[in-house]
C-alpha cells in the first residue's frame, strides 16, 4: 500500500476543511496558535515513518497525555485503580461535576478530566511528589518515543493554572468523597504540565506505537504493558476517547484514538501502526474539526479498521 500517496491525498483534500472549528480559546496560550496547520504521520512496526503537513512542529499534546499517565499507572495499580475511576463512557462534557457528584467521586473513566486528576493523585502517592511524578511522565514519554528531548512548555500550564477553577472543583469533590489523597493544588499543577507535554506528530506517533502491538514497542523489544493492560487501555480509547463524540468518532473512524483540546488526535490500528494527526480548530465537542476527518478518510482510503 502506497501510504505516503495515500496520505497526500488527504492532505489535498483536507485543505478546504482547514477554516472550520475553533481553536481552545478558554486556555489563552492555545488561543495563540496558528489555526489553519494540519499535519499527519503514520508509524510502522518498523519504524518506518510517512508525514505531510508541519509534522515537526510541536504542539501541547492535551489530553492524549492522559493515555501516558494511565499506561503507568495501570503498570503500577493494575486493576486495584479501578476503584478510584471506572472505565465507562461519560456521555457528559469532559469536565462535568454534575456526573461526578452523583457517583459519589468516582470519575467515569480515566480520560475526562476527573478521571485524569485523580490518576494523578494516584501517581503522585505512588512516586512521593509532584516533581518526582512529572519527572516519570516525562522520562516514560522519552522512552517510547526515543526523544530525550521531550519537555512541557510552562507558559501552556501557567495558563491553565490561571483558568484552573472547574479542575480544582473536581479534585475537591473527590476529596470531599475520600478519593483523593494529596493536596488538590499540587495535583492539578502537576496535572497541568503533564497537559503542556510538548510533541509533534512524528514523535507522537512513534511514541504510540507500543500500543499497536500488545504493549510492547516492536522497534526497541521494550515491554512497557503486558498484553491485558494494552487491550483495555486500547478499548477506553475505543469507548472514552473522544469524550462525548466517541462513539461517533468510533462509528466514522473505527479505531482505538484519544483526542486533546491543542488539536492533536493520536490512533491505534493494532499490529499494523500508529498514527498522529494535528490541526488546531475544534469541534463542538473539542475534538480536532480537521484531524478527526483527516482519520476518517485515512480508515476509508486503507480500508484499516478494526471492524
Amino acid at each position: 500500500m502506497n501510504y505516503q500517496k495515500i496520505l497526500e491525498d488527504i492532505y489535498k483534500e483536507i485543505q478546504p476543511e482547514l477554516k472550520k472549528g475553533k481553536v481552545a480559546n478558554y486556555i489563552p496560550a492555545l488561543a495563540e496558535v496558528d489555526p489553519n496547520q494540519f499535519a499527519m504521520t503514520i508509524t510502522l512496526k518498523s519504524g518506518e515513518q510517512f508525514s505531510v503537513g508541519k509534522c515537526k512542529e510541536e504542539f501541547s499534546i492535551q489530553s492524549i497525555s492522559k493515555v501516558l499517565a494511565f499506561s503507568l499507572a495501570i503498570h503500577i495499580y493494575s486493576k486495584s485503580l479501578y476503584k478510584r475511576v471506572g472505565v465507562e463512557p461519560s456521555g457528559n462534557a469532559f469536565n462535568s461535576l454534575v456526573q461526578l457528584e452523583y457517583e459519589q467521586g468516582i470519575p467515569r473513566n480515566p480520560f475526562i478530566n476527573a478521571g485524569a486528576i485523580v490518576v494523578m493523585d494516584a501517581l503522585m502517592s505512588h512516586y512521593g511528589g509532584d516533581f518526582l511524578t512529572l519527572e516519570k511522565i516525562l522520562n516514560f514519554t522519552r522512552d517510547i518515543s526515543g526523544d530525550g528531548a521531550i519537555k512541557f512548555d510552562s507558559s501552556v500550564a501557567i495558563s491553565e493554572m490561571k483558568h484552573a477553577s472547574r479542575n480544582l472543583s473536581l479534585a475537591h469533590l473527590m476529596k470531599s468523597f475520600g478519593n483523593f489523597d494529596n493536596d488538590v493544588r499540587d495535583v492539578v499543577k502537576t496535572y497541568f504540565k503533564q497537559c503542556a507535554i510538548v510533541m509533534n506528530t512524528k514523535t507522537l506517533s512513534r511514541a504510540m506505537l507500543y500500543l499497536a502491538f500488545d504493549g510492547k514497542d516492536p522497534i526497541t523489544h521494550r515491554e512497557f504493558l503486558n498484553g491485558e493492560q494494552a487491550k483495555r487501555l486500547n478499548a477506553l480509547m475505543l469507548t472514552c476517547g473522544h469524550y462525548d463524540a466517541s462513539g461517533e468518532f468510533a462509528y466514522n473512524v473505527g479505531l482505538p484514538g484519544k483526542s486533546g483540546v491543542g488539536g492533536g488526535i493520536i490512533a491505534i490500528v493494532p499490529d499494523v501502526m500508529s498514527i498522529s494527526v494535528w490541526s488546531p480548530r475544534l469541534n463542538e465537542y473539542g475534538n480536532s474539526y480537521a484531524g478527526t476527518l483527516a482519520l476518517q478518510m485515512f480508515t476509508s482510503k486503507t480500508g484499516l479498521s478494526i471492524f
